[in-house]
């Protein structure tokens, strides 16, 4: 007996890693498992892909949102760019005004000077740099009364609902109007005679 104990004691193999030995076994397991039923963790392939597709839906849906979010604020730098443009114009049209009234107002006999003419060439090129940023100056004097365009601060006789005089000139930028055009509008009463009451 002691030598068939000895026998079988060299027939066995001697497993001396304990860690190959569990994958060993791991490996004789996955390979009696039904291929395509399921993987190693225990979860089937249908499991898989389910997932693999919500984590490919979230995936657009996050995409979709980073767009939208780039979109949104490059749409707000542009409205802020318009708003600090307009800002800007709207601060310096009383100095246009001022620049405009004092070149109109020229005296004949200090049209010749050269300081007058200088301050007209200033006047001409703040004129030209407000066009070329989009500044228009809007129509008024003789035009229909349009409350969208004009700001009427006064009535005369006159025809009625036509802009008769301009106090102030307004702009706009683009389409926007930035400043109405104050005016002073007509009454309806162009030479209207007064009857002579009864």
């Amino acid at each position: 007996m002691p030598t068939h104990e000895a026998d079988q004691g060299q027939d066995e193999p001697r497993i001396v890693d304990k860690r190959a030995a569990a994958r060993m076994d791991a490996d004789d397991d996955g390979e009696t498992a039904a291929p395509g039923n399921a993987d190693a963790g225990g979860e089937s392939v249908e499991d898989i892909r389910a997932r693999a597709d919500e984590y490919y839906r979230n995936w657009q849906r996050s995409a979709a949102d980073f767009i939208n979010y780039k979109r949104r604020v490059e749409q707000e730098r542009g409205e802020n760019a318009r708003l600090a443009t307009a800002a800007l114009i709207i601060n310096l049209l009383p100095i246009y005004d001022d620049m405009d009234r004092a070149s109109s107002n020229v005296d004949a006999s200090l049209a010749g000077l050269n300081w007058v003419q200088g301050v007209i060439a200033i006047q001409r090129k703040f004129g030209s740099l407000l066009e070329s940023m989009g500044v228009n100056e809007i129509a008024a004097e003789g035009q229909p009364f349009d409350p969208e365009h004009h700001e009427a601060i006064g009535r005369q006789p006159g025809e009625e609902g036509k802009v008769l005089h301009v106090v102030q000139k307004g702009y706009q930028l683009g389409e926007r109007v930035i400043r109405p055009a104050m005016v002073i509008v007509g009454d309806g009463n162009a030479g209207a005679a007064t009857e002579p009451s009864p």
